[in-house]
Order: C-alpha cells, then sequence, then structure tokens
C-alpha cells in the first residue's frame, strides 16, 4: 500500500482530504461516452483507490452520461465516511457524445438531481459548476444566472459546497460574489502554467485549486524534457509530473485517473516521490515559455 498521507492534507469545503485523489472520468467507455470496456476493472479500480487511502473522489454524471456515478456507487455504497465526492453539472452529452452547455435552471436542477439519484446520496458534498464559454478552456461569460441557481439548491439542502470548472479569474471574483467558491478546478501541468496567478491568489484565501490534464498540451519537446528527468529518477512521466503540482502549493488537490489498477498504485506513489532542487529547476524551464495568467 502506497502511504499517499505523505502528500498531506487541505481543506476541500467543510472537509480535509488527502491531497492526491482520484478522477472517475477515465473509467466510462472511449471518448468519456458510454459504459466501460471492462466493468469489473473499473470497479475494481474505485475499490482500490479507497483502500490506498483516497478520499477525494472526482466525477460527473455527464461522464458516461451516468457511468461513473453509477460505477461508484456500486463499487463503493455505502460510501466510506471520510469519502468527499466532488461532482460536476453545466454540461450535456450529445447523441454524437459532443459536449454542451445546460445552464438553465431547469438542465442544472435536472442535472443535480441526477447526480443525487445515481450516486445513491441525499446531498452531494460538492458540485462544480463546468463552465461552457468555450470547451476547450476558460473563457469570459456571466455566471451569475447559473451559480445562482445551484446556491438556492445549496440552500435547499441538496448541496453542501459549490466550486466552479473552467473559470477565469474574473468568473472566480464573480462567484465569490454570489456564494462561497471552496475550489476551482482548471487545466495546470509544467507545460500549461496559465492559471500561475490565479493559483497563488487562491492559496492567499485557502481556496483548493484542482488541476486537470497533468500530462495535456505537451509538446513532444516537452514530453521528451519531462520523459528525460523521470527517466533518471527511475520514476513515470506521470510521477514526476504529479511531484512537481504537489510540490507547487500545498493547496492544491490532485485528481489523476486511470481504468488500471497498475497505474492507479502508479499515480498514487507519486506522493513519496522526492524532487531535487535541480530537477525542480529543470522541470519549471519546460513550462518558461508558456502565457501566464
Amino acid at each position: 500500500m502506497t502511504d499517499i498521507a505523505t502528500a498531506g492534507t487541505f481543506p476541500l469545503g467543510h472537509r480535509r482530504v488527502t491531497r492526491l485523489g482520484y478522477g472517475a472520468m477515465q473509467l466510462a467507455g472511449p471518448g468519456v461516452f458510454g459504459p466501460p470496456k471492462d466493468r469489473a476493472a473499473a470497479i475494481a479500480v474505485l475499490r482500490e483507490a479507497v483502500a490506498q487511502g483516497v478520499d477525494h473522489i472526482d466525477t460527473s454524471d455527464f461522464y458516461g452520461p451516468h457511468v461513473t456515478n453509477q460505477l461508484i456507487r456500486t463499487a463503493l455504497h455505502p460510501y466510506p465516511d471520510d469519502l468527499v465526492i466532488v461532482t460536476k453539472v453545466g454540461a450535456l452529452r450529445g447523441p454524437d457524445a459532443s459536449w454542451n452547455p445546460a445552464f438553465s435552471a431547469e438542465a442544472l436542477t435536472q442535472a443535480v438531481h441526477d447526480n443525487l439519484r445515481n450516486l445513491g446520496v441525499d446531498v452531494l458534498d460538492v458540485v462544480n459548476l463546468r463552465l461552457m464559454f468555450d470547451v476547450h478552456g476558460p473563457a469570459e461569460g456571466a455566471i451569475e444566472a447559473p451559480l445562482t441557481v445551484l446556491a438556492e439548491l445549496q440552500n435547499r439542502g441538496l448541496i453542501r459546497q459549490i466550486g466552479l470548472s473552467n473559470a477565469t479569474r474574473r468568473q472566480v471574483a464573480e462567484g465569490r460574489r454570489i456564494t462561497e467558491i471552496v475550489c476551482v478546478q482548471n487545466q495546470y501541468n509544467l507545460a500549461h502554467r496559465g492559471d500561475d496567478a490565479l493559483i497563488d491568489e487562491l492559496a492567499a484565501t485557502g481556496t483548493a485549486y484542482v488541476p486537470f490534464f497533468p500530462l495535456g498540451g505537451f509538446s513532444p519537446l516537452q514530453s521528451t524534457a519531462l520523459s528525460a528527468v523521470a527517466a533518471r529518477l527511475g520514476a513515470t512521466p506521470m510521477q514526476v509530473a504529479l511531484a512537481w503540482l504537489l510540490r507547487r502549493a500545498p493547496h492544491i488537490l490532485l485528481i489523476p485517473g486511470t481504468s488500471s489498477v497498475a497505474h492507479l498504485r502508479e499515480n498514487l506513489a507519486a506522493a513519496t516521490l522526492t524532487l531535487p532542487e535541480d530537477v525542480i529547476a529543470e522541470l519549471d524551464r519546460i513550462g518558461a515559455a508558456s502565457e501566464r495568467g
């Protein structure tokens, strides 16, 4: 068993979680659409994650759709008392597997109820509003109307805490004027450093930042540089990328995803990987040319 507790903990809303969690997106079929190729293997990954000490699972009812939440319920319900399940609303999948905005009050309310039903819970721990002004990355747009819907559902006792996903700094500030924002979930990694300023702002307020795609957006040259560092350390590129994120700031919570128990164990082992200062400097150079927010 990997001692992921060495990664430390940080508050996620009303709960404190281990900084190395698990993202369930890859448990759905290709393109995050349809059922998994091996349902038993998917269930085994979820159970192994919890057995390894993971107490933060990220999901959404639009993964599949419905697939990952139903797998989580099958594998883990009744849930351990310390398990925090974070979900997302704000998108719908088309029959062609497209990702479509779903910001209306009716769509958001239905999504919350779908998550409740498929996860088998009476209240959702954390719901992130996934912003869809640009499906590929953060883009400006008013969020008051959809976020107010979630705040009303929170007041009704269906949601404990609210976060934002795919959000800009301006949207985070707007969101805070409406309700407490307990986490921000955006793409960020060694090569994709546009959220550096936002991360520092969130640190000052004790707000969790949850990066996704730890190896996403790398150029071939950047991937080669990361692989060379990993080889010297006797680690995988993913382990090095995750260890760098853990070191980047203490309020960063990781949710690497996989559909393989072996890869899950490899990813969680990043908690114990130490990066020497010269390696940190080398890794920082990978993203040196990236645009900073």
